[in-house]
């Protein structure tokens, strides 16, 4: 009779890091594949964090606040100051603010889910799979967003989109479209193809890195908890199988406390560069 044997660590760790697509992989681009898993928690914690946020409107009074209404008025008040320092036109202020509060909210609330046990939700999708009749080998289910390049660029392209429209509306479009040809060496028709190339460039970086700071900065954070889950899998009576479970625990704990601190600041950073960014647009060069 043959002996089933789990999963080697690169198995585990490569099973773990496979999304939920639409599509079977066919090893070339294909624009039609969508990651089901990060569409499915993205919308989820997104209506989430609406709720929350209406919640603590709701329930608002003008006596002593509750600790839902504190906390959601400490984070405004801090949101507003930071817009009012960096987008100093009042009226953008008015779309500008509300929008770097639901990116922290949102962008915080996705990286929260690291701090679920790595094993949790994939598991009960596992047991969901399979009691369908389907292979639970196949079943893949990555629950972190924000660490799925896609779902990262797609927030910093969404980002640049509302960029090129405050520099239209502030600029008009002949005045930005003069812009990017006259700044930042000068306006003279030899500099006009450096101007533009400059321009375009300094587009592509910001967005780029924008992106791939929050990608590269959780899905490092989601390795390292499957590399501790790892030490968990080591459970034996021997010396080794008792050191690996208790490193398991003690770098499992401190890991997930030090991630309250790069989940949080993750968001933030997020949130200051979509002010800093759309700030720009407002000035002219």
């Amino acid at each position: 009779m043959a002996v089933e044997h789990g999963p080697s660590a690169g198995e585990y760790i490569g099973h773990h890091l496979t999304h939920l697509q639409n599509k079977a992989p066919s090893g070339i681009v294909d624009f039609g594949v969508f990651n089901l898993d990060s569409l499915f928690w993205s919308i989820l914690l997104g209506v989430l964090g609406c709720y929350v946020l209406w919640l603590g409107a709701r329930r608002a009074t003008s006596g002593v606040p509750g600790r839902l209404q504190a906390a959601v008025e400490l984070l405004i008040e801090m949101v507003d100051a930071q817009a009012k320092s960096i987008v100093h036109n009042a009226e953008s202020r008015k779309f500008v603010a509300p929008l770097a509060l639901t990116v922290f909210v949102w962008i915080f609330l996705m990286n929260a889910m690291d701090l679920l046990p790595v094993d949790l939700l994939p598991l009960v999708w596992q047991l969901i799979f399979s009691s369908a009749g389907h292979d639970a080998h196949h079943a893949y289910m990555r629950v972190v967003p924000t660490a799925d390049l896609s779902a990262s660029m797609g927030l910093s392209l969404s980002v640049l989109i509302i960029c090129l429209y405050y520099c239209v509306k502030i600029k008009g479009l002949g005045g930005w479209l003069h812009e990017l040809f006259t700044a930042p060496f000068g306006d003279h028709f030899l500099l006009y193809p450096f101007n533009f190339a400059m321009q375009m460039i300094e587009f592509v970086a910001k967005t780029v890195s924008h992106g791939m700071r929050l990608f590269g900065n959780m899905y490092a954070g989601e390795l390292i908890f499957l590399l501790i889950a790892l030490m968990g899998g080591a459970i034996s009576m021997s010396f080794t199988g008792i050191a690996l479970t208790i490193g398991h625990i003690v770098a499992g704990t401190v890991w997930a406390i030090f991630h309250i601190l790069i989940i949080t600041l993750q968001a933030f950073v997020f949130m200051m560069l979509t002010l800093v960014y759309v700030g720009q647009a407002h000035d002219h060069h």
